[in-house]
């Protein structure tokens, strides 16, 4: 826990100096820079736009991937190997490698999509894909599927409904849990955005890499901001869960 903690405590303590220079402790403390950086509409409009391209990679994912990993465990078991073969693609191709086949194939054409968001969201959700479906297949693995389906349908439910009612919410746990770590990891992102848009769709980590010739203050603040809404939002979704 020391180890975990220590980066960021020190982090935090950077982030409320006034000035630090060579001392042990800070000469002195002050909220001047969160003041600063959340009066900044630069940042909060890079701050919205990390916020708005999670999102929508979320939702797209939960709509394709959750549907997808119930057909495939309910009425084609033996494609799961494949589909354990499709989501380590992503890992075996490095994101530079990805971006410049992307900018290749998206700067122009028929569908110029280099530097919008939309190029964000498909690459984000090939990014999120193995979380998403592996944590869902282990749940999946572990239900009695197509007794529960039967019992359902036997009561009068539809398949849809039977997947709706009964088997997405013994899903919930594991959903929330991908879905969280998902968000983690896109929040914080960087290669995709910077090759793929840029500053022409400036998001949280393009923002704070701009702003790395600053003040260290005004990045520990950014750092932290970042930091410490994750964290609230994960406490509101464990709250959520139970």
């Amino acid at each position: 826990m020391a180890l975990l903690l220590l980066p960021i405590a020190a982090t935090l303590v950077y982030s409320l100096s006034s000035r630090w220079g060579a001392t042990i402790l800070p000469d002195g403390f002050s909220l001047g820079w969160y003041l600063q950086l959340w009066s900044e509409p630069r940042f909060l409009a890079a701050f919205a736009r990390s916020l708005l391209v999670c999102a929508g990679t979320l939702v797209l994912a939960i709509v394709i991937v959750v549907p997808a990993a119930f057909v495939v465990f309910y009425y084609y078991p033996k494609l799961d190997r494949w589909m354990n073969l499709l989501i380590l693609l992503p890992f075996a191709m490095p994101p530079v490698v990805s971006s410049v086949g992307l900018l290749s194939l998206y700067a122009d054409g028929t569908l110029p999509i280099i530097g919008t968001p939309w190029v964000l969201l498909g690459c984000y959700f090939t990014i999120i894909l193995p979380f998403l479906y592996r944590a869902l297949a282990n749940r999946l693995q572990s239900l009695d599927l197509h007794s529960l389906m039967e019992a359902a349908q036997l009561l009068g439910a539809s398949a849809p409904r039977a997947f709706l009612c009964v088997v997405l919410p013994a899903l919930r746990k594991s959903l929330f849990a991908s879905l969280f770590l998902s968000f983690s990891f896109l929040m914080g992102e960087f290669v995709f955005a910077n090759l793929l848009v840029g500053t022409r769709f400036e998001t949280l980590q393009i923002y704070l890499y701009n702003m790395r010739s600053t003040s260290g203050h005004y990045t520990s603040a950014v750092v932290m901001s970042y930091f410490l809404i994750t964290l609230i939002l994960t406490w509101i979704a464990t709250r959520f869960n139970r």
